[in-house]
C-alpha cells in the first residue's frame, strides 16, 4: 500500500477517491495503452500550478500544437507535444530521442522552428542549439485537467526527488511535473525518457505508479534500462504486430487475464463487428443480443452440431416408433376383421 504520508496535503477524503488506494487502481491491463510515436516535444509553460484545464490551448502551447497540426503532413515522423513546468525557464523546448534543447521559443518564432527542426530536420536557424544528457521523468500532475493526476502528480514528484537526492543523482536525473498525457484513470502517470540496455534512448510510460514504486523504477528503469512489466503502458516507438503490445525485448506483453476474461464476455454478449478504439481499448457496436442467443454463444464449438445430430436421431426414433405403431394397429384391425368374417361363416 502506498506511504499516505506524501498525502498529507489533501483531505482524508479526496486521498481515498483520488488517491493510490481508489477502488479503479490496478483494474485495467496497461500494455498498449500508449499510440504508436516516434518523437515527444515538451515545451516549458508556466508553473504548472497555474495551468489552465486545456493548457494547450493557452497562447505559447496553442500556437505550437496548431502548428503541428497544420504541418502534420509535412513532418516526416509522428510527433507528440506535451507541456511541462516552466516556472524555471519558459519557452524552452526539449526534444527526445534526439536530446536536443532550444531555448526561448516566443509565438512569432514557432511557423520557423516547425519548419526548420520538424519539417525538414535542420538546426533552428533563429536559436542555438543545445545537448542534454541524463534521464528525464514527466509526472502528470496537471490537477485543473483531473483531480486524480492532482493528487498522484504532486507526491510522486516529492517521492521522486527524496530518493534522487538520497542516491546522490540530483546532477542525473531530472524531474518535471506535465500536463496530461492520456489516461486520468491510470494516476499516476509519468514518462521516463533514458538509455535502454543497449545505450539507446527510450521513452517509457508508466501507470498506476505510487511512492511506494519509485526506488523501484530508479534502480531497474533508470540504473539497468529494464522495464517493469507490471506498470508499463507502451514505449515512444514501441513495435506492435497484429495489434498486440511488444516488450522491449519483442516478446507480447502478458495480459491481465481477468479483463482479458471480461473483455471476451462483452464480445460475446454484444451481435455487432469490434476495432481497435484509441488508447488500446476495445469498442463494439452494441446491438443487443436475445436472451436465447447469449446462451447459445456460450455453448462450447462442436454443441450445435452434436445438438443437430441428437435433433436428427430423435427425429428418426419418433419416426419409427410411430410407424411401428401404425402397424400393430392395421394388423390388429385385419385380425378384428378376420375373427369376425370367420364366426359368420360358422353361424351362417
Amino acid at each position: 500500500m502506498a506511504d499516505s504520508s506524501y498525502l498529507s496535503t489533501v483531505s482524508a477524503e479526496d486521498a481515498a477517491s483520488f488517491g493510490f488506494t481508489r477502488d479503479e487502481m490496478y483494474t485495467v491491463n496497461l500494455a498498449g495503452t500508449v499510440n504508436p510515436y516516434d518523437r515527444h516535444l515538451f515545451l516549458r509553460h508556466k508553473s504548472y500550478t497555474d495551468w489552465a484545464s486545456r493548457v494547450e490551448e493557452d497562447g505559447l502551447p496553442n500556437l505550437l500544437s496548431s502548428a503541428l497540426k497544420s504541418r502534420k503532413n509535412d513532418i516526416p515522423v509522428k510527433t507528440l507535444l506535451t507541456v511541462i513546468d516552466g516556472s524555471e525557464s519558459d519557452g524552452d523546448v526539449l526534444i527526445f530521442p534526439e536530446m536536443i534543447k532550444y531555448k526561448g521559443l516566443t509565438d512569432s518564432d514557432v511557423d520557423g522552428f516547425v519548419e526548420d527542426v520538424l519539417v525538414n530536420g535542420k538546426a533552428w536557424t533563429s536559436g542555438a542549439q543545445e545537448t542534454f544528457s541524463g534521464s528525464y521523468i514527466f509526472v502528470c500532475a496537471h490537477g485543473n485537467r483531473d483531480k486524480r493526476c492532482g493528487v498522484c502528480g504532486p507526491a510522486l514528484i516529492q517521492k521522486l526527488n527524496e530518493e534522487i537526492e538520497l542516491r546522490g543523482l540530483k546532477d542525473q536525473v531530472f524531474v518535471s511535473a506535465c500536463s496530461h498525457i492520456g489516461g486520468h484513470k491510470y494516476a499516476g502517470n509519468l514518462i521516463i525518457f533514458s538509455p535502454d540496455s543497449e545505450g539507446k534512448i527510450t521513452g517509457n510510460w508508466y501507470g498506476y505508479v505510487t511512492p511506494d514504486d519509485v526506488p523501484e523504477l530508479l534502480e531497474q528503469q533508470i540504473a539497468k534500462g529494464e522495464i517493469i512489466e507490471r506498470l508499463w503502458r507502451g514505449q515512444m516507438g514501441a513495435s506492435t504486430e497484429g495489434g498486440e503490445p511488444k516488450l522491449p525485448n519483442g516478446t507480447e506483453a502478458k495480459k491481465n487475464e481477468k479483463h482479458e476474461e471480461t473483455t471476451a464476455q462483452n464480445t460475446t454478449e454484444n451481435a455487432g463487428g469490434c476495432c481497435q478504439g484509441a488508447n488500446g481499448f476495445t469498442c463494439c457496436m452494441t446491438a443487443s443480443a436475445e436472451p436465447s442467443d447469449k446462451n447459445r454463444s456460450e455453448e462450447p464449438r462442436d454443441l450445435p452440431e452434436k445438438t443437430g445430430t441428437c435433433k436428427l436421431t430423435s427425429w428418426i426414433e419418433s419416426w419409427e416408433q410411430r410407424d411401428i405403431l401404425t402397424a400393430a394397429a392395421v394388423v390388429g384391425a385385419v385380425a378384428t376383421v378376420a375373427m369376425a368374417y370367420s364366426y359368420y361363416r360358422r353361424s351362417g
